[in-house]
């Protein structure tokens, strides 16, 4: 753990948070699969989180292990919609991954799918997910929305709605949001605040514009930060000033 967080305060800001962890998360950058380090170092941050009285659920992601876009040039062998729901099924082993690691650490989990399997995950059921963050339990949502065409980042979105958190954190590898990608051009502009018209008018890369249209509708702020520097999930559920905050 960070040795700077033994002197920070970090009494949460917010009492209900949805964390959208991209399959990225869970394994060292530029490889794929599913690494058990990564993945214990998502479940430690969300244990102390917890620990501080944070109402948590997790919207994961699964680019780690499968995109239905890759499959867009498969013309009719895979059809786009079977695509999009190989990546939702995909999206269930890494929270499969992350329950088992949080469990090994004695914290209370339920896993949740929007597609039904219930000899794996219970099927996803608002009120229920509420009643678990209510009783302190880290709820894993997977499978998107159930739907192809929707992103995990919306699902995140919609979730948040639904599930009425105070915000959204958008963990990522690097430390905001650019005026362009800051691995081409070291010359990118980092924005500490950000609107949602913003993002719309100019096209950033912070998530599908369907999710910022519907936090934007819910004035849901949305954190972009990188979630790699141990302690910064509890920096942003601190209200600390990292990463950029979107919000009107």
């Amino acid at each position: 753990m960070d040795d700077n967080l033994l002197t920070e305060e970090l009494s949460p800001k917010y009492k209900r948070v949805i964390l959208k962890i991209s399959g990225e998360g869970f394994c060292p950058a530029g490889k794929s699969g599913i690494s058990i380090d990564e993945t214990l170092n998502i479940a430690r941050q969300a244990q102390r989180i917890v620990q501080r009285g944070v109402q948590l659920a997790i919207v994961v992601g699964a680019g780690n292990i499968l995109r239905g876009a890759q499959f867009s040039a498969g013309g009719d062998v895979i059809k786009q919609a079977s695509a999009h729901y190989m990546g939702m099924l995909a999206t269930v082993l890494n929270g499969i991954a992350l329950q088992e690691a949080l469990e090994s650490l004695n914290c209370e989990t339920r896993l949740q799918t929007a597609l039904r399997m219930e000899t794996l995950a219970e099927p996803y059921i608002r009120r229920r997910c509420i009643r678990h963050l209510e009783k302190g339990r880290i709820v894993i949502l997977a499978g998107g929305t159930g739907n192809p065409f929707v992103t995990t980042d919306t699902a995140a979105a919609l979730r948040a709605r639904e599930l009425s958190a105070e915000i959204l954190l958008k963990a990522t590898r690097v430390d905001g949001v650019y005026s362009e990608d800051p691995e081409l051009n070291p010359h990118a502009v980092r924005y500490e605040n950000l609107t949602y018209s913003q993002i719309l008018r100019d096209n950033l890369r912070v998530m599908d514009m369907s999710a910022i249209s519907l936090c934007r509708e819910g004035k849901m702020p949305i954190l972009v930060f990188n979630f790699k520097r141990d302690g910064n999930i509890e920096r942003a559920i601190a209200g600390h000033t990292i990463g950029t905050l979107v919000s009107e």
